[in-house]
């Protein structure tokens, strides 16, 4: 099975249209998402080429295939994450700018800041005394690595 472009996302479905399908699922990592191309099976053994005609980022919920019956979405393995709760401005401030001097990509979700685990990163937020945990966690992108220069 080639799929070209993603039909719709599952958020956008009514609840009647997903429950009266049969849903198969495709797992991807999160740094997997941003792969127009690749060979991916299915939770049911289905091989399936992804070749996206459109130059867009898969996102977790997003339906490959959908008829009658069944239907292929979607979801993202969990990432270990590093999630970072500071207690102020001054905090997300410091901790913001330590790791974009690492150009090491974010995302953020109600008050915290999540990035993907790294010891160096779990080192600094211990020597500055910022609340985190690690957790284990899906998150719906990719962390996308923002290319840029200092000139």
């Amino acid at each position: 099975m080639l799929i070209e472009r993603v039909e719709t996302n599952i958020e956008h479905m009514e609840k009647e249209e997903i429950i009266r399908r049969h849903i198969e699922k495709v797992y991807l990592e999160s740094d997997h998402l941003v792969k127009r191309i690749q060979r991916v099976t299915s939770d049911h053994g289905r091989e399936i080429g992804i070749r996206l005609k459109d130059p867009r980022d898969l996102v977790a919920g997003d339906v490959l295939y959908m008829d009658d019956k069944n239907m292929i979405v979607i979801d993202v393995v969990a990432d270990d994450l590093l999630v970072i709760t500071p207690r102020s401005i001054k905090e997300m401030g410091n901790i913001a700018h330590q790791l974009g001097n690492r150009h090491l990509p974010a995302q953020f979700e109600d008050d915290s800041m999540m990035v993907q685990y790294d010891y160096l990163v779990e080192e600094l937020l211990n020597e500055l005394e910022i609340p985190y945990q690690r957790e284990k966690r899906k998150v719906k992108q990719a962390f996308r690595h923002i290319g840029h220069s200092h000139g």
